[in-house]
């Protein structure tokens, strides 16, 4: 019986495929999720972002960050996560709710905010 979870990691370990997409699909899954500040903060809060074992994994999983595996990523803020988590004071740093806070609002206030934004809209005479 496939559907038996007792039997399905036989069945990942026989086939080596089969293992790489589950491995690729859980990974993949993971990094998207590093794109959720209130996850992030949740990780800084229970101490998970302090465990050199996991600064190990986050370090390994930079390699989404190569061409032909960020064109699977939906997020791309994931990837600007995963590269903030490299570093020990912003893991220090988003423990703070007010620092989240802060850098999710800047990013809402200025991610429009680009030269020649105005021009274009100013062109096709839509108000702003």
């Amino acid at each position: 019986m496939a559907s038996d979870p007792a039997q399905s990691p036989q069945v990942t370990t026989e086939d080596p495929r089969a293992a790489n997409r589950e491995k690729f699909e859980l990974e993949l899954e993971f990094v998207q999720s590093l794109a959720n500040p209130y996850y992030l903060h949740s990780l800084a809060q229970q101490n998970i972002l302090d465990q050199p074992a996991f600064i190990n994994y986050l370090e390994y999983l930079l390699y989404w960050k190569e061409k032909d595996y960020a064109r699977f990523i939906h997020y791309p803020h994931a990837l600007h996560h995963l590269e903030l988590l490299q570093h020990a004071q912003f893991r220090s740093e988003i423990k703070k709710g007010k620092y989240l806070d802060q850098k999710q609002y800047d990013h809402w206030r200025t991610w429009r905010d680009y030269p020649g934004a105005n021009v274009s809209i100013e062109s096709t005479g839509n108000p702003q």
